[in-house]
């Protein structure tokens, strides 16, 4: 059995028990027990025990989004729609919100933070990269800075969020991403103006020296992901 699918076995047994015992060493325990995995197998696939399984969690839920894009029909749509739809998705893709709380807990603590930070960011590569992106200057990570505010957010609304089929969540989606798409518009209003395009043709030309990553090992850089 590979790696990923002691993962996915792990997480799957894990999943009952987090929303009681959390991402803790009890459930990472109980889901050996239940999977029938090997102990030493599962803690090669593991590390870390029930952090690992949490990621594990997550990126499932990408891998989910991504594939729903891929059968989706977003031809008739305009591109702020399609990232729109993306972060519709994704949200429909979330499982237990027990389990999410759980999971937005354990990446609170300090220890846990980066890996929590960097999860968010994939959502919003794995998004971008979907969609066609095809930026390679400082756009490249801007775009996704953006959009991992938008996505870190729209967790935190949709774990309160108590209405029919999360349409207060919907409604927040199209909220945050018309306001990125204001603030787009006022960039344009600038490079217009006399008075500012001088300083946002020097923020162009910044932008300009700074390159997305296109060597062949990211382990270092924003963005990279273990497939």
């Amino acid at each position: 059995m590979t790696d990923a699918a002691t993962l996915d076995a792990l997480l799957d047994a894990a999943l009952p028990h987090v929303a009681f015992d959390g991402w803790s060493t009890a459930t990472f325990s109980a889901a050996v027990s239940e999977s029938g995995i090997d102990e030493a197998q599962a803690k090669a696939a593991a590390p870390r025990g029930a952090v690992d399984l949490a990621m594990a969690l997550h990126r499932r839920g990408d891998a989910q989004m991504v594939a729903a894009l891929g059968d989706a029909d977003l031809a008739s749509l305009r591109y702020r729609e399609k990232v729109v739809r993306a972060l519709e998705l994704r949200v429909e893709a979330l499982p237990d919100r027990e389990v999410v709380r759980k999971a937005a807990t354990l990446f609170a603590v300090p220890t846990y933070a980066g890996d929590g930070a960097k999860l968010i960011w994939e959502t919003a590569d794995h998004i971008w990269n979907t969609l066609g992106d095809t930026s390679t200057d400082g756009n490249w990570y801007s775009k996704r800075v953006i959009l991992s505010g938008v996505w870190g957010s729209t967790v935190v609304f949709w774990l309160g969020d108590e209405s029919p089929d999360c349409t207060a969540t919907r409604d927040f989606i199209e909220r945050r991403i018309s306001n990125v798409m204001q603030f787009e518009t006022l960039k344009g209003t600038l490079r217009k103006n006399p008075l500012t395009k001088p300083f946002m043709d020097m923020q162009d030309s910044l932008f300009g020296r700074i390159k997305a990553p296109v060597h062949a090992d990211k382990s270092d850089l924003p963005g990279w992901r273990r497939d």
